[in-house]
């Protein structure tokens, strides 16, 4: 990544307002550093014997060295806006007032968090002129002494020292603050991500829950609208196909509502994460299927080219070669049922062709196919059940197509995947 395309660190990290006592122990800290140079200065210079002309210009040079002290620790609150300005004054005072020390060095650590480099190097020049005055012209001066030369560029080597230990500090301070603001970033997008992933996955979940609800209850609901039906407007039936047809009713409603709390038990209860989740129906039951459907009249023939169903899906239990997998199994049933459901609801009492055939290591392939009414065909429009079942057949790495055929039908012709 170019460093144009980087985030720049927010500068609420990289130069923090400080409040309270935050604030307070650092003015405290540089007004204190500078007051015991102050104070260091002046036991150097009372152990020297001066002429009393002499004696009252120390002790005001003194004071004046003291009130400048002040006067850069006063502009430290400035040092925010006008970084730069502030560290170059308050270094420049140094170089006739030590009190200013405290508040020169602060300054400059401020100055060296912003990490730019002409800043830096003016800094530089600034300290070490100051440096270079205070020793070679303030002090001999002030102490009425005068030095080796040598003496004086060991003081101005240990100044240079002193301002790139001070400025290394400020890079360092700076480096950990834009670290400790990559890492809350961080953070904060791995937090948003876990919140995306888990809503995500919550619509995934409901998706899948409607999908099975659908499947389910579409199937034993119709054949309880198909009985309730012929109910309403059969007259001619004795009390015992009256009382057969109601068991029926009865009988669709209860295997509706057990299929219902089936599908509600595949969501596991957080509580207890272990429990297993009830197996889902594969072509197992196709059977079993196609029976419940001819018991309701329907005309429904199935053509499987020599395969069984049942064999089928208990080679995908054994996970034998050439198993078909128990997603596919379980989504070629759920096509075939819901494929009977809108034959029975669109096209009642016509008769449905249910064709299984494959070869492994090719594709499975599902075609439901019924006859249609003229005006079902021209003006049906697909439902959720359809849009469901390409749904499914695409997850299972398959195909799904349906649509009126030339020849009067509705067909419904999935291919699933059958590894070898």
């Amino acid at each position: 990544m170019s460093r144009d395309a980087e985030q720049p660190t927010p500068d609420a990290w990289l130069h923090p307002r400080w409040r309270g006592w935050s604030r307070a122990w650092r003015y405290l800290l540089a007004g204190t550093t500078g007051a015991v140079a102050w104070l260091g200065q002046g036991v150097v210079v009372s152990a020297e014997a001066h002429p009393v002309p002499h004696a009252d210009t120390v002790a005001a040079v003194m004071m004046l060295d003291l009130v400048l002290g002040a006067v850069a620790l006063a502009l430290l609150p400035l040092r925010r806006r006008y970084p730069l300005a502030v560290a170059c004054v308050t270094t420049a005072l140094t170089a006739v007032s030590v009190a200013s020390v405290g508040a020169a060095t602060f300054a400059v650590v401020s100055l060296a968090t912003w990490r730019r480099r002409r800043w830096t190097v003016a800094t530089v020049v600034v300290w070490t002129a100051a440096t270079v005055y205070s020793t070679f012209v303030h002090l001999p001066r002030l102490l009425g002494t005068a030095e080796p030369t040598l003496t004086h560029l060991g003081d101005v080597a240990l100044g240079i020292a002193v301002v790139a230990i001070v400025l290394a500090t400020g890079h360092g301070i700076a480096t950990r603050r834009a670290l400790v603001a990559s890492l809350h970033a961080r953070a904060q997008a791995a937090e948003r991500e876990q919140a995306l992933a888990a809503e995500v996955a919550r619509e995934a979940e409901r998706t899948r829950i409607a999908r099975e609800m659908h499947d389910v209850l579409a199937h034993r609901i119709s054949l309880v609208a198909l009985h309730a039906g012929a109910l309403s407007y059969r007259e001619d039936l004795t009390r015992a196909q009256v009382v057969e047809t109601a068991e029926t009713i009865a009988s669709a409603a209860h295997a509706a509502l057990a299929e219902l709390r089936d599908v509600l038990g595949v969501l596991r209860d957080p509580l207890r994460p272990d429990e297993v989740a009830p197996p889902q129906p594969t072509l197992a039951e196709l059977p079993a299927l196609l029976a419940e459907a001819r018991d309701t009249g329907a005309d429904v023939r199935l053509d499987t080219g020599g395969l069984d169903p049942v064999a089928l899906d208990a080679a995908a239990g054994r996970d034998a070669p050439g198993a078909l997998a128990v997603s596919a199994s379980r989504s070629a049933f759920r096509i075939v049922q819901e494929a009977l459901t809108n034959a029975r609801r669109h096209a009642p009492r016509q008769p449905v062709e249910v064709r299984i055939a494959g070869t492994p290591g090719e594709h499975l392939d599902v075609e439901v196919r019924n006859r249609a009414f003229a005006t079902a065909a021209a003006g049906h429009r697909p439902g959720v059940g359809l849009v469901g079942l390409t749904e499914r057949a695409t997850l299972a790495g398959g195909t799904l197509e349906h649509g009126y055929q030339g020849d009067g039908t509705f067909l419904v012709h999935a291919r699933l995947p059958w590894p070898a």
